[in-house]
């Protein structure tokens, strides 16, 4: 998942109040955010794809003022009527159809808020862009710019000199030799022409989605900027434009439309959309008895507007929110600004009375026995991703069992083994003290020919600078002899995410796991810094 930096100086400053980096830092997840790293300047955290207006430390602090109470209700946009315009000629039609724009001035740029912007820039074109196939953004020096604006097609022979180059290049050339022009050049490589944007004295501003031009590009001197953006699809080109628009006003910058007319494209309007939330709906998802009140108060902490209307509320969310599609991700939201903390856990009415079966007893026996060993449960899913179970960890993917049409290309393949999910933990882990001791029960699955085996394994893992086979084989000893009372061999054996002459076979009559020590090759896949060891067995047929 993209990763934003967040220094505490900044952070505070655009914050307008004095948080203690503490109270920063423990906050941060409560808006969905993931601690990467925590130094004494910075904190590095993953965020959804879905949260595109987290790209940004300006939009991750507009969530923290709502949850910390120093700003709530929907951020409002204040777009001026502008002067400048774009024409569009009917020939992109069948290459690019829509561009929209609008217009930032009079605010400063440094050196942090450049490198947001090409980080946001760039998170933006992988994730509402797909990889620039759906939007592409120019981000230019408005200054250096004639308007009207005109985006047309262009014959690949065309030349301007492209960013970050001194030599003037043909179209055909970019595509050729250019670093991004190979890289995206599949995306016109099927039209004869090629689309681009052109200003009143004829100089190219931008070839979009491939690359924007040396003549107007950002610097810290820049203090109007012009945002044009490029799409397949015009609401997907807008939903960009507006949590860029955002961005740009938390940063200091005044918003000017820019008129854009010509072959089916409008100037943007960047509205709120409405909802009605059902309040009972919320009570009974969330388990909570709260008042209107208090859901309208929870929702305006969660930057959204809202207002009591009978049993109902109507909901204003602004256009940037592009993961607020119907009823649960409001309650959501309702439960964000509630605070998951202020949730107590209640025991469900049933009159119905139920016991353990024989495995989830043994499971739990399981568990105790590796708890009194100092390990920490670890509960993943069954659906994980093919970078975390095969190629972060070199693993054979030849029997993989995916999942068809997945709404997640995190959670999209059914698990054959339960340490690389550990591993995955770990990484998630890193702003906590080492040791670090995981372990996890539960079901795997196995292709047999045309059938799916399901096998219940359990996996530990032991992280900390001084970790050795040995210590894991005491552990895998020690756990077997406690709860079953059998006494195992390990036999010397090769393993793709294991250290060659520290990996082995594990044996009761039968192979049952695999124990070693990871290769620092498959621990900085995950980003973790420190040794880990740890097997994996299989207790199906043990008890």
């Amino acid at each position: 998942m993209p990763v934003v930096t967040l220094y505490f100086d900044r952070i505070t400053s655009i914050l307008g109040k004095k948080i203690s980096k503490e109270k920063i830092v423990s906050t941060l997840p409560f808006i969905g955010l993931d601690i990467e790293e925590e130094t004494k300047n910075y904190v590095n955290v993953e965020y959804s794809p879905n949260r595109p207006d987290y790209s940004t430390d300006y939009g991750i602090v507009s969530s923290l003022q709502g949850l910390l109470g120093i700003k709530t209700g929907m951020p409002k946009l204040k777009i001026k009527k502008g002067k400048d315009a774009i024409i569009v000629n009917p020939s992109v039609r069948k290459i690019r159809p829509f561009v929209t724009a609008i217009a930032a001035k009079n605010g400063k740029l440094d050196d942090e808020t450049i490198q947001q912007i090409i980080v946001m820039q760039e998170d933006l074109h992988n994730g509402i862009g797909r990889r620039r196939k759906k939007t592409s953004i120019g981000i230019h020096d408005l200054d250096k710019i004639s308007f009207p604006l005109t985006y047309t097609t262009t014959s690949k022979n065309h030349k301007f000199i492209p960013l970050e180059s001194s030599q003037e290049m043909t179209i055909n050339e970019i595509l050729k030799k250019d670093e991004t022009g190979i890289k995206y050049g599949h995306l016109v490589k099927n039209s004869e022409k090629a689309p681009v944007i052109l200003d009143s004295n004829g100089h190219t501003i931008s070839f979009p989605p491939i690359i924007n031009s040396e003549r107007t590009k950002i610097s810290k001197n820049t203090k109007n900027i012009l945002v044009e953006i490029t799409a397949i699809e015009k609401n997907a080109a807008e939903d960009t434009l507006a949590v860029i628009a955002n961005i740009l006003q938390d940063a200091g910058f005044e918003l000017f439309s820019i008129k854009i007319s010509g072959a089916n494209n409008s100037t943007p309007l960047l509205k709120p959309r409405i909802m009605i939330l059902d309040t009972e709906l919320v009570n009974k998802i969330l388990g909570i008895k709260i008042s209107i009140s208090k859901m309208v108060s929870a929702l305006r902490k969660s930057r959204l507007d809202a207002q009591g209307k009978g049993k109902k509320i109507v909901c204003t969310i602004p256009r940037y929110r592009t993961d607020i599609f119907g009823p649960m991700d409001l309650i959501e939201e309702v439960a964000l600004g509630y605070g998951i903390e202020n949730f107590e856990p209640t025991i469900p009415e049933s009159i119905s009375v139920g016991q353990k079966n024989k495995v989830t007893t043994t499971l739990d026996s399981i568990n105790s026995v590796m708890i009194g060993l100092g390990y920490s449960e670890v509960m993943n899913l069954g659906l994980v991703s093919h970078r975390v179970l095969y190629d972060y960890t070199k693993r054979d993917a030849s029997k993989i069992i995916s999942v068809s049409d997945s709404k997640s290309q995190e959670h999209n393949i059914l698990r054959d083994a339960i340490l690389p999910g550990l591993i995955d933990t770990l990484s998630r882990n890193i702003h906590e003290p080492y040791p670090q001791m995981l372990f996890e029960t539960g079901t795997v699955f196995l292709k047999n020919n045309d059938e799916i085996k399901e096998e219940i394994h359990l996996a530990c893992v032991s992280a900390h600078n001084d970790v050795s086979f040995t210590e894991i084989k005491s552990v895998l000893q020690s756990f077997l002899k406690t709860t079953f009372g059998l006494e195992c061999k390990t036999i010397t054996s090769s393993n793709s995410m294991f250290i060659e002459g520290r990996s082995a076979d594990i044996f009761v009559n039968n192979k049952i796991g695999e124990i070693g020590e990871f290769l620092p090759e498959i621990t900085g896949n995950f980003k973790l810094r420190v040794p880990i060891a740890g097997f994996e067995i299989r207790l199906t047929g043990l008890y």
